[in-house]
This record gives C-alpha cells, structure tokens and sequence, in this order.
C-alpha cells in the first residue's frame, strides 16, 4: 500500500506508521462503549456488577435507587454487552458479562478511582 502524505512535513516521519491506524469503525464501537459508562450511576451499578450477581430489587436497595431507574442502566448496559442476565422462575438476576472487555472495563475503574479519588 502507497504511504499516505502528510500536507505538512514536521520532520516526524509518522506516515508510515498512519497505514496501522485502526478505522474509524473501530473507534466508534469504543465510544459506544464508553458512552455506556457515561453516567455515574450506571458505572456505580456495573461496578456492583462486576462483584455479585443480583435482582433489580436487590440492586436498587443497594444504589438507593427506584427499580425503573436501576432497569432503565441495566438495559443500557445489557445493549452494550457489558452485563448480561438470567432469569430463574420469576426473577431475572444481572452479572457482569464474562468478557474481556467488561474486565478490562472494571479494572479500568477501579484504577481510575484510585488516581481520582486518593482519599476514599
């Protein structure tokens, strides 16, 4: 493949490296994925997620929110498949989904709660 040129040469020699850039489809299904975690309360629950696996009224009681809210972020967060479910009989029970990038997202903020929140 033709090396791309720049219209201003900086001395950084950084075309080649332009032929690895990743698409621009790539990127948008990362924002989608952070646009999942754009709310505090959504990462709050997913956060919980990531540690137990419970009902929607269990998860209510323990974000002190209404359970419409909690099932308003649970279906964001399913759609973006960083959680998924199980129903048994009547309930539906939510975990975080066995995925490498729902891991990498936990990981991602708990370290990040670390840098910005040094004092908890």
């Amino acid at each position: 493949m033709e090396c791309t040129r720049l219209p201003h040469d900086h001395g950084q020699q950084i075309e080649k490296e332009l032929d690895q850039v990743p698409s621009s489809e790539m990127f948008q299904t990362v924002a989608e994925i952070f646009k999942q975690l754009g709310d505090g309360s959504r990462v709050r629950i997913f956060w919980l997620l990531c540690h137990c696996e419970e009902c929607v009224i269990n998860i209510s009681s323990m974000v002190e929110m209404s359970s419409p809210a909690v099932s308003h972020h649970l279906k964001q967060l399913k759609a973006g498949n960083l959680i998924t479910s199980r129903r048994e009989g009547k309930e539906v029970y939510y975990k975080a989904a066995d995925t490498q990038q729902a891991k990498l997202l936990h990981q991602v903020i708990e370290a990040m709660m670390e840098i910005a929140c040094p004092g908890k």
